[in-house]
């Protein structure tokens, strides 16, 4: 396992024990895990975030602390959350996120999840100039999931 995958589980399931509330010590932590804070950083940044659900903030100094909170919301307010927060361009990337973070919170079935990271992919868009693919594919997520709302 990556020590990046590593990190994620073990701040994951910090969250899954404190009702989805952690208050985090870097150093501490990298300590623990056998790894630097900055890999601690890099995996809070990457992997945290207000579009994957979770609301981070920090506190610097001797006593500072990272409190991430998972946001407890319905299936609804977090799909307008997505909707809301993908802008006018997407990247691949940024989309399979998405449907990764809606799939683990059981809003999207597998099924679902794949065959809108199918559509949303550069191999289903390749047709459209590279230039405009981010736009379009922004639009079509904003659509599916706007169509999932009112189901």
């Amino acid at each position: 396992m990556r020590m990046s995958d590593l990190v994620a589980q073990t701040i994951l399931e910090m969250l899954d024990s404190q009702n989805g509330d952690a208050q985090i010590k870097r150093n501490e932590l990298a300590t623990a895990l056998g790894c630097v804070p900055s890999q601690i950083n890099y995996v809070i940044t990457s992997r945290f975030t207000p579009e994957q659900g979770y609301i981070v903030e920090s506190r610097r100094g001797g006593g500072g602390y990272i409190r991430i909170t998972r946001v407890q919301t319905g299936e609804k307010n977090l799909i307008m959350h997505i909707v809301n927060s993908i802008g006018t361009s997407l990247d691949k990337t940024s989309a399979e996120i998405m449907l990764n973070n809606l799939y683990g919170q059981s809003v999207l079935d597998k099924q679902t999840a794949r065959v809108m990271a199918v559509a949303l992919s550069d191999r289903a868009l390749s047709s459209a100039p590279q230039s405009i693919r981010d736009n379009l594919r922004a639009d079509l997520l904003k659509n599916m999931l706007i169509t999932i709302i009112g189901k």
